[in-house]
């Protein structure tokens, strides 16, 4: 349950302020756009007692503006600048006045989240490009990289200043893609929301998925079974393996032991006909209803108990390797505290110290004694590879464990269509990190409003922190060890 509370422009740093001293982080800011006005919410949670908690600030809609708390916190100044591109709300006294998700050729005073804001007007030439900070001294130079890669990726833009091979910065941009996600949930009904939501990232079909029917239920105050709780849990972890046992290889791939990479890339076509044959779709979409969850068959443990067997192998291989294991031992570290303050999520955030994952602190479902969170405390490649390794261990022995707790049922595979007004939260433990869905529904249980949160939004300014000092020939391979979404970025 969420607790809500309005609290006005001079009393929400103090707000903010104090439940971050007890142990709360920001999940979510949200804007929001009412008949005489705007609603900005601020999300806060804490995992020790899975407390939630919002925070509604009012503001008018003529001239709508917050103050902002971006010296208070990294991650709610990311908010803010993004909730000002997208609704024209002004974060008061930001240190950062640069656009976030607009490029310079959006027009001007043309904000696409609002009621009225239409079909997109022409755009115009780029008045305002992203300001890179030069960084100026004897032998320094740019390399810039994308926003057009070489290969089937999304775009982004990547500029490093450079001294002999050691980068001395890099900048990322992104956003070159804006998709219209949240504005395209609006009007919807909850469970026409459902194939909305396992696309917003493609290779987070079920996390996304479970976090935005949980937040429409939330709304709704619909319960769910405990056996439907269990396969929700299930297709989690079922995804979290085929998604590391990729991650595996294809970062022995990066420092050429390409063997590894083609074992592991069998593997995970192994999983992914496992999911087509326990789900009806290989990346496990249309098992999620809004109040339920439905399987076409139980997954083939022998199966799993193989596959998980062969990853060991196959890490134990790569770790074998000294030229690997070189690459990976202090490459890109990223310190606890720079975790910690960046508000890092998932894997990147454990293998940095930071115990966190939303299974324990946010759970749905009681897991038992075979899962533990893992954390690494070096906070380099190898670091990020070993959380992989043994999360991927831990996902194999839950499998059968919650196969077994659902007594040979494949799920109730109920739809509850809902029929009032509300907003609720969900929380899940993505494979990336925790996902975070806030939704709003109207008098005719309508979606109105839904904000979404991938990891890869947190983790994102963590990635040039890693590669400070780092040689330009290891960003491919740190980038692969963070593996960030654009998509679920760029929504």
């Amino acid at each position: 349950m969420t607790a809500a509370y309005d609290v006005q422009a001079d009393t929400l740093r103090g707000a903010v302020e104090s439940r971050l001293h007890d142990g709360y982080r920001v999940a979510l800011v949200s804007g929001i756009e009412d008949q005489d006005g705007f609603r900005v919410v601020y999300v806060l949670v804490r995992g020790a007692d899975d407390q939630r908690v919002e925070l509604v600030l009012r503001t008018p809609i003529d001239a709508p503006a917050v103050p902002s708390l971006a010296g208070l916190d990294y991650a709610t100044g990311r908010f803010e600048r993004e909730i000002r591109d997208l609704y024209g709300i002004t974060p008061i006294d930001h240190p950062l006045q640069a656009r976030l998700v607009r490029h310079g050729h959006w027009p001007q005073g043309w904000y696409p989240m609002r009621r009225d804001a239409g079909p997109p007007p022409s755009f115009e030439p780029d008045v305002g490009s992203f300001p890179f900070l030069e960084v100026e001294g004897e032998g320094v130079y740019e390399i810039p990289v994308g926003p057009v890669h070489a290969g089937v990726i999304e775009p982004g833009h990547f500029r490093f200043s450079v001294v002999g091979e050691t980068i001395l910065r890099m900048k990322a941009r992104l956003w070159f893609v804006h998709r219209g996600v949240e504005k395209l949930f609006e009007g919807r009904r909850p469970d026409h929301g459902i194939e909305l939501a396992e696309r917003i990232s493609g290779d987070t079909a079920v996390g996304h998925t479970i976090a935005y029917v949980m937040a429409v239920e939330a709304a709704a105050g619909i319960e769910i079974g405990e056996r439907d709780r269990l396969v929700r849990a299930l297709l989690l972890e079922l995804e979290r393996m085929h998604n590391h046992v990729a991650d595996l290889g294809a970062l022995a791939n990066d420092v050429g032991y390409g063997v590894v990479n083609a074992h592991a890339s069998r593997l995970r076509e192994t999983l992914l006909r496992l999911n087509k044959s326990t789900t009806g779709h290989r990346l496990l979409r249309g098992a999620i209803t809004i109040g339920g969850a439905r399987l076409v068959s139980l997954p083939d443990l022998d199966l799993v108990a193989s596959v998980a067997g062969e990853v060991a192998e196959l890490a134990e291989l790569t770790l074998a390797n000294a030229t690997v294991r070189d690459r990976f031992t202090g490459t890109a570290p990223l310190g606890r505290d720079a975790a910690v303050g960046l508000g890092t999520l998932g894997y990147v955030a454990r293998a940095s110290g930071v115990d966190i994952d939303a299974r324990r602190d946010h759970p749905f479902v009681e897991l038992g004694d075979r899962f533990s969170v893992v954390v690494e405390p070096a906070g380099d490649v190898l670091a990020r590879y070993l959380v992989r390794v043994r999360e991927l261990e831990i996902s194999a022995s839950l499998v059968p464990d919650l196969v077994a707790r659902l007594g040979g049922a494949t799920g109730q595979g109920l739809h509850v269509d809902p029929h009032q007004a509300g907003s609720g939260l969900g929380l899940v433990e993505g494979w990336r990190g925790m996902i975070a869905h806030r939704v709003e529904l109207d008098a005719t249980g309508s979606v109105s409003r839904a904000k979404v949160v991938d990891p890869s939004f947190f983790n994102w300014p963590a990635l040039p922190v890693a590669l400070a000092d780092t040689i330009v020939p290891d960003f491919p391979l740190t980038n692969k060890s963070f593996n960030l979404s654009y998509a679920g970025n760029d929504l």
